[in-house]
Formats: structure tokens, C-alpha cells, sequence
């Protein structure tokens, strides 16, 4: 059964950027709903443009907590503004939270957000970059595909087409002691349970096929325990069943179509990755970037020793190595200045 995946809790180094930098809360309506965001400008500087602020995977507070402050301040050090929103549910936004809100949607969300900024003839509107981490690495080239206009695109973090929880469970399952034997049988079941799920198969032959990965310690605090039942089983099979699964893998493609997308995107693009990241395959991302996005000096790639998929610096990469951990979180040494560095290149 697929599990509610939190591909990105991004943790963020404090430093205020609304006492030193020039903010205004900017909302903007999607689906008939007020959607609440915060835009950054230089302080007395006319932006080179503006750079939205794409969120990964779950719930937000990013206004009211002043998320990706330290990446905000290190775009504005460029010249450009930046403008980040709440997912519809979330902070001050309104509407209904969905954790499964296709990537699709998600991609015409922001494109709303660059109308609002173009109609209301914000400085910097008409050149619109993009940063994302994570999960808006598939959402940031539907954008690009879908609104012509992006001048450019930070991906940190990135994906490539397929479900990245099978390479999450297997990693995690190392880092927890597990023999590589016992973790790769691990991950097979986990894929087996999808695709029985996905061909419409029934609870028993679900159960079954996942004796091992269910009573896994991991997986048990993954879902908090939780154990599922028939009726659960059932109720999902429609969703399975709309998926689109790899033959050879047998990985979920969340984003169909996503490699020959690359390879139409013409603009610059900067690939930040953390060396430890234990959520994404940072290494099978990195290969797909390298063979699609072909443009002559198009893709500049840096990779972070002793960085987890959070861009933090870490000892394991875990995805639990933090939770008990008080202690101040320190980005890699070069990560933002390269994000402000790599704009300046870009005049």
C-alpha cells in the first residue's frame, strides 16, 4: 500500500528577512481561493526580475515562519525579488489542504501567481524565474513547459520521472542496520504491493505479497504504526488503478513524459544536490539532467559533500537523523553563495 510520502521537511537557518530587506504580503486567487504569499525586494534596487519560491512535498507555513530565508536573502544579494505563497490550506491561505495534489495543478497554481504579479505590474514581473526543491522538480518544468516565458530554473534537490519512496525505504533500511539482502527484499515487496494494488488485485494477494515490508520497524514508524485494513485497501484501488507504472521497475511514473520535457527547455538551469541525500537517488537525478538538458552551457550542476536532501549537513543522511537533535542545523559551506553567484553569471 503507498504511504504518505514527506519527501522534503525542510529545516531553515534563522535570519530575519523582514527587518532587513523591503516585503510586502501579495495574495493572489487560485481555484476561488485566496492564496497568501510574501514578496521580497531588493531594498532600494529595481529587481532584475522576480523568483518564485516552489515548495516540496507537504503542508506549509512558510509566511508566517519565513521559510527559505537564508536562499531568499542569497537571491536578493543578485538583484532579484522573490515571491513565496502557503499551499491552499496552509498558513492564511484558503481552500482545502490536499497532500496528493497532482503536480499538474500545482504547476497552474503558480503560473496564477505570475499573472497576479504581471497584472499588478510589479517591478521585475515580466522576467520570472524559478527555485524549487524537491517535489518542484517535477512541478517546475510543467511551468516552463506551460508558461513560455521563465527566464530560468534553481532545482535543488531534484527528481527524476519516477516515485522516489522505493529508494527512500532502502537507504533508510542501510542507514537502520538492515544487510543490503534483507533491504532490497524489503523495497521489492513494498513495489509488489503497488503493482497488485495498481492491477486491481484483491487484500489477501496484497497481503501476501507484503508480509515483510508491513511488520518492518521502519515502515511501522513511517506510518505511525498504523496497519491497513481491507476497507482502506479497497477505497484506494481507483487511484492505483489511474496510475501509470513502469514495466521494468515497477516504480510509479509521476510524471509522464518528463525526460523528453527536459529536453525542450532551452533556458539556464542551476542543479544543487546534497552528496547524502537518502530521499532522492541525487546521482540518477543528476544523469537525467545531464543527457536532456543539452543547451550549450545550460546546465550547471554542484553536489555538496556530507549534505542531506534538506541541505543541511549531516552525519547519515537519515531521514530521522534530527528529530531528537536541539542543535543549530549549518548549510554547507558555498550552498547559497552559489545560488547568488550563479544568478550574477546570468547578466
Amino acid at each position: 500500500m503507498r504511504i504518505l510520502i514527506i519527501l522534503s521537511i525542510f529545516l531553515f537557518i534563522s535570519t530575519s528577512l523582514k527587518c532587513q530587506e523591503d516585503y510586502q504580503i501579495l495574495n493572489f486567487e487560485f481555484e476561488g481561493h485566496s492564496i497568501n504569499g510574501i514578496l521580497n525586494q531588493p531594498h532600494q534596487q529595481k529587481p532584475k526580475g522576480i523568483v518564485l519560491i516552489i515548495h516540496g512535498y507537504g503542508r506549509t507555513n512558510a509566511v508566517e515562519n519565513n521559510w527559505h530565508r537564508d536562499v531568499r536573502k542569497a537571491i536578493l544579494k543578485s538583484g532579484y525579488s522573490t515571491y513565496m505563497w502557503d499551499k491552499m490550506g496552509c498558513g492564511e491561505s484558503e481552500g482545502t489542504f490536499d497532500i496528493n495534489q497532482p503536480v499538474q495543478n500545482s504547476a497552474d497554481e503558480a503560473i496564477a501567481a505570475i499573472k497576479l504579479l504581471q497584472e499588478n505590474n510589479i517591478p521585475g514581473a515580466q522576467d520570472i524565474g524559478l527555485w524549487g526543491v524537491s517535489r518542484a522538480g517535477w512541478i517546475n518544468p510543467l511551468i516552463i513547459q506551460k508558461y513560455e516565458d521563465i527566464k530560468f530554473w534553481i532545482s535543488v534537490s531534484g527528481v527524476d520521472d519516477k516515485e522516489n519512496w522505493g529508494y527512500l525505504l532502502y537507504e533508510n533500511l542501510l542507514i537502520e542496520g538492515f544487510p543490503k539482502e534483507e533491504a532490497l527484499f524489503i523495497q521489492k515487496e513494498w513495489t509488489q504491493g503497488n503493482l497488485i494494488s495498481h492491477k486491481g488485485g484483491t487484500f489477501e494477494e496484497y497481503l501476501e505479497a507484503t508480509q515483510y515490508f508491513r511488520k518492518n520497524m521502519f515502515v511501522k514508524r513511517w506510518n505511525n504504526g498504523y496497519q491497513i485494513t481491507k476497507e482502506d485497501y479497497y477505497a484506494s484501488q481507483p487511484d492505483y488503478r489511474n496510475k501509470k507504472f513502469d514495466s521494468q521497475t515497477g516504480l510509479e511514473i509521476v510524471l509522464d513524459g518528463f525526460e523528453e520535457m527536459l529536453s525542450k527547455i532551452e533556458i539556464p538551469v542551476l542543479a544543487l544536490f546534497g552528496e547524502k541525500d537518502k530521499n532522492v537517488d541525487w546521482r540518477k537525478t543528476k544523469r537525467v539532467y545531464q543527457e536532456f538538458l543539452k543547451g550549450e552551457d545550460q546546465l550547471t550542476i554542484k553536489s555538496f559533500p556530507n549534505t542531506n536532501h534538506n541541505m543541511v549537513l549531516c552525519s547519515t543522511g537519515g531521514f530521522y537523523e534530527f528529530q531528537n537533535n536541539k542543535s543549530a542545523l549549518k548549510r554547507p559551506l558555498g550552498y547559497t553563495e552559489s545560488i547568488t553567484s550563479w544568478l550574477l553569471s546570468l547578466d
